[in-house]
């Protein structure tokens, strides 16, 4: 297996010769030697943690004057101070000047390269250390495995795992837990949680990447099982272990369990960081209660590039479009560079608000900052136009676009055909994505449906067949409430829950004054090929009714209703909501699995524009 480590790994080239300041004579010709060389060693120090660039210019300068430079623990410390300053090109210079290079000094350009973003150089330096007469450590290791995980390179992180185990660090902690973090990274979980496991002695590290990686691939239920356990064992978790946590409780949308961890956020001093000011924005926001985001927002102190993503995101998804521009804007006031997922965030407020001039724009401006469009913003791209109406225009983005049509580009075209009635567009858009080969369970029922309203009923049949054929299963509506600790989940036409009987007779009711207040049922959302007295049965009972009827009869008048959904409210029951908002006099806040809708009085926050 270590025949993986053999084989380099391309570099950039070496950056020019470093610019320095000639500062005014000091210490080291008043001093001697061995006091100037300590002294020179706890400068470089003092501005590695300060992170002064200048001052450590100056001090550089006088280094090479004093002819310091050759000696390994300078060499070391001029190493660290480039890559804390996020020059590693710069350290890279300093470690090929050393002559005599330690295991101290590739620990350090290692690591240099591994805390920088570069992955690539740090395994090209591993395996070229390798080479030379130094034994990898307790330092190096680590760096090592942090890049395999950046990279996903499971097979170089796998035999540097063999090479832990014959040089007999694997009982070492913070090997075994970048090694856990490392397999967590990469997928898979099984070996992670094996190594895990046999870890003599575990810390904060291993334990919150078995977390972070149960989050990453859905599996809440564990990454909470395993967070309590570690409350248990008195282990002082850190700022990244509740970052994941909350994440967990955003995407399922636990909120009273995600509101007890941010008071254990405030109680341990942690509330104010970076990382968990972004998992409480996007916890907060996905419960309905955006006001709580900006809140949150607004105390971190040191907003990082992910901060302001979280809440620019939040504010797409609650239509708050003005606040999403204004937050653009105010990212460059605070230096702060937008990355691909900010444009994302932006083009899909622009099109979930019919803003197509402006998110072309944006979609044009992404260019000017280096960033490439990917997949992702050539299918919001499209979602705008096909949105806005401008069918055709989005037909011809996706024939001049640089890259091969996905599925969420086509998907993006067929759900602008539906919106505007184009059956005949959306039946072709179908066919190309049928071309495509192999597709989501998802996009098999978006092409059934495509069909259906085309009037194509066999080729609907044929679509929902081959389904069955493959052995997937079409994604079960669901909406649900969470009352107190408990989630109460229900499906179209649900009669499992306690108080059935009580939801039914609420719905009658409110069905009653929605009618009288011109309410009439829209049946062409039913995509089956059933009778008109069928098609208004099923549509009655569609499950955000249930849950929003279970609501009613639970919370108290004066509070609002949220409920979660895991696929797309229907034309007919957005209609039916603000019936309900309107006849009830209540607030109620639906999220499906694209935005959030909140009405009131009869009237949605999202224009009837989704």
């Amino acid at each position: 297996m270590l025949k993986a480590l053999k084989k380099p790994l391309q570099s950039p080239p070496l950056s020019s010769n470093i610019r320095v300041v000639k500062p005014p004579e000091t210490l080291l010709n008043q001093l001697g030697f061995e006091q100037g060389y300590r002294q020179t060693c706890n400068l470089l120090l003092s501005q590695t943690q300060s992170r002064s660039l200048p001052k450590g210019l100056q001090l550089h300068a006088h280094i090479i004057k004093s002819g310091l430079q050759t000696l390994p623990l300078v060499s070391h410390h001029l190493i660290n101070l480039y890559s804390k300053c996020q020059l590693p090109l710069l350290s890279r210079q300093i470690f090929h000047e050393t002559p005599r290079k330690s295991s101290t000094t590739w620990s350090s350009i290692i690591s240099s390269f591994a805390q920088n973003e570069l992955p690539c150089l740090a395994i090209e330096y591993f395996r070229r250390m390798l080479c030379e007469p130094v034994q990898p450590d307790d330092h190096i290791f680590p760096s090592a495995t942090k890049s395999c995980g950046i990279l996903g390179r499971i097979d170089i992180g796998g035999s540097i795992h063999c090479l832990v185990v014959k040089t007999g660090y694997e009982g070492d902690v913070f090997v075994g837990s970048s090694l856990v973090d490392m397999y967590a990274k990469c997928g898979d979980l099984k070996i992670a949680r094996k190594v895990f496991d046999e870890m003599p002695e575990r810390n904060v590290v291993s334990w919150s990447g078995m977390i972070y990686g149960y989050t990453q691939f859905g599996e809440d239920e564990e990454a909470l099982r395993l967070f309590k356990q570690a409350l248990c064992t008195d282990l002082k978790v850190n700022d990244f272990t509740f970052s994941s946590v909350i994440r967990v409780c955003a995407d399922s949308t636990l909120l009273e369990l995600g509101k007890q961890i941010h008071g254990l956020c405030v109680k341990t001093n942690f509330e104010l960081s970076s990382f968990v000011g972004s998992s409480l924005i996007s916890l907060y926001a996905k419960c309905g209660i955006i006001e709580a985001a900006y809140k949150v927002f607004e105390e971190v102190p040191m907003r990082n590039l992910g901060t302001w993503n979280a809440m620019l995101i939040a504010c797409a998804q609650h239509t708050h479009t003005n606040k999403v521009l204004d937050l653009f804007k105010g990212m460059g006031s605070f230096g702060m560079k937008p990355n691909f997922i900010t444009f994302l965030g932006v083009l899909y407020a622009c099109s979930h608000a019919g803003l197509v001039e402006k998110g072309k724009y944006f979609f044009e401006l992404m260019k000017e900052y280096g960033i490439e469009p990917g997949p992702q913003h050539y299918s919001s791209l499209v979602d705008l136009l096909g949105r806005a109406g401008k069918l055709q225009e989005a037909v011809s983005i996706i024939e001049e676009m640089p890259i091969a049509p996905t599925e969420s580009i086509l998907g993006a075209l067929l759900t602008g055909c539906r919106i505007h009635g184009n059956t005949e567009l959306a039946a072709y858009t179908a066919d190309k994505v049928i071309e495509l080969g192999s597709m989501s369970s998802g996009m098999h029922v978006l092409i059934s449906n495509a069909y259906a309203a085309a009037g194509r009923w066999e080729d609907a049949a044929k679509a929902r067949k081959k389904l069955r054929d493959l052995g997937v299963k079409k994604e079960t509506g669901l909406s649900w409430v969470e009352v107190g600790n408990r989630v109460h989940a229900f499906t179209s036409g649900d009669v499992c829950h306690l108080r059935t009987k009580e939801i039914y007779q609420k719905l009658e009711e409110l069905g009653e004054e929605m009618e009288r207040a011109g309410y009439v049922a829209d049946t062409s959302f039913v995509l089956q090929d059933v009778d008109g007295i069928e098609k208004s049965q099923k549509i009655r009972y569609h499950s955000e009714r249930l849950a929003i009827a279970f609501g009613m009869i639970t919370f108290p008048p004066d509070r609002p209703i949220r409920i979660m959904k895991n696929l797309r409210v229907c034309g007919d029951c957005h209609t039916a909501i603000k019936f309900m908002s309107k006849c009830s006099g209540r607030v109620i806040i639906v999220r499906d699995n694209n935005r959030f809708h909140r009405f009131e009085d009869g009237k949605c926050s999202c224009g009837d524009y989704w």
